[in-house]
């Protein structure tokens, strides 16, 4: 036994001389499952939750191009979408209480089939988890807007100037976050600022006009015309002109569908802008009668100015029809 012992020494001495070790057991190969453990056990509905919100954003995004096309003229089909989604985030939400996700897309949808008060208390609950810097343009953006509809100027200037960003291809919310804000500040009485969110967040030159750049320059030209200053309204509606060869009353009547505007009466100064820039100037006169006619309005003035002018318009010398006619005679009529 002794000798055994002895053997066993010398040959482990022999093995570390040369540099050699005695192998190692191997460790045991990692649990596939050792991380998902974690992950199920605080997020114990991750998969189920992560599923609904992939169908919600799907199902939004199909309610959205109904918007735009013959399939649903009403809108009506629209918002039967839009209700099924929300039925479906609101069960998420017992899921994931604290999914900022899930929240903001329970918002719009609240938003967006007339819950206003479910609409806000899911937004601010993101806001609450995330924090208003955190959160994002888009529950920032539409809790603006709501805000701005129900007259709550201070807490809709806070989230529209948390959500103001840059305008990018593809994301309306960008945009409408701009037109939203610069209405506010109108409100407020701060035209110059209200024009400068809108001016400098366009380009210098603009080759190709997105749905969002579309609305930020036609936004643009209405809070000029509003200002009382006709020209570089105009100035801005020629440029528009230009680039889109005649597609401008399609184009705006597309970017302005989507937008909710407040107060509701701003529809019609914003149609009224359209049809006149695109010279279907009994569509104008109609936009701005109704807007003239909806109560005590900030530009009533300017709406009924546009009448005049059109008026005029029917009583000019056939010389003068040409592209600039409004422009001119509206000068002319209130210089």
């Amino acid at each position: 036994m002794v000798h055994r012992l002895v053997l066993a020494a010398t040959l482990l001495t022999a093995l570390t001389a040369r540099g050699d070790e005695p192998a190692q057991p191997r460790p045991p190969p990692p649990d596939p499952d050792r991380g998902n453990f974690w992950r199920e056990l605080m997020t114990p509905h991750k998969d189920e939750v992560d599923l609904i919100v992939l169908k919600a954003k799907q199902a939004i995004s199909n309610a959205d191009i109904a918007l735009y096309s013959d399939y649903d003229p009403t809108g009506q089909e629209r918002t039967r979408m839009y209700r099924e989604v929300y039925g479906m985030l609101r069960y998420a939400r017992k899921l994931a209480p604290d999914s900022v996700e899930v929240l903001r897309l329970l918002g719009q949808t609240a938003d967006e089939t007339g819950k206003t008060r479910e609409a806000i208390e899911a937004f601010q609950a993101a806001v609450d988890v995330a924090g208003i810097d955190k959160v994002g343009t888009e529950v920032n953006g539409r809790l603006g807007a709501i805000f701005l509809r129900l007259g709550k100027l201070d807490d809709a200037l806070r989230h529209l100037r948390a959500a103001q960003t840059a305008i990018i291809p593809g994301q309306p919310i960008t945009a409408h976050v701009l037109v939203h804000l610069s209405n506010a500040l109108a409100m407020r009485g701060q035209m110059t600022e209200a024009i400068d969110v809108l001016a400098n967040a366009l380009p210098p030159t603009i080759q190709y006009y997105t749905n969002e750049l579309t609305l930020v320059s036609f936004a643009l030209a209405v809070q000029y015309d509003r200002d009382e200053e006709p020209g570089a309204a105009f100035e801005v509606l020629d440029k528009m002109q230009n680039v889109l060869a005649g597609q401008l009353a399609a184009m705006g009547q597309n970017v302005l569908a989507a937008v909710r505007f407040a107060p509701a009466e701003d529809r019609h100064y914003y149609y009224g802008l359209l049809w006149e820039a695109a010279g279907h100037y009994i569509e104008a006169r109609a936009e701005w009668a109704l807007y003239a006619a909806a109560g005590k309005l900030p530009y009533r003035q300017r709406a009924l100015d546009h009448i005049a002018a059109i008026d005029a318009l029917r009583r000019a010398p056939a010389s003068e029809l040409n592209r600039y006619q409004i422009r001119r005679i509206h000068h002319r009529v209130h210089p």
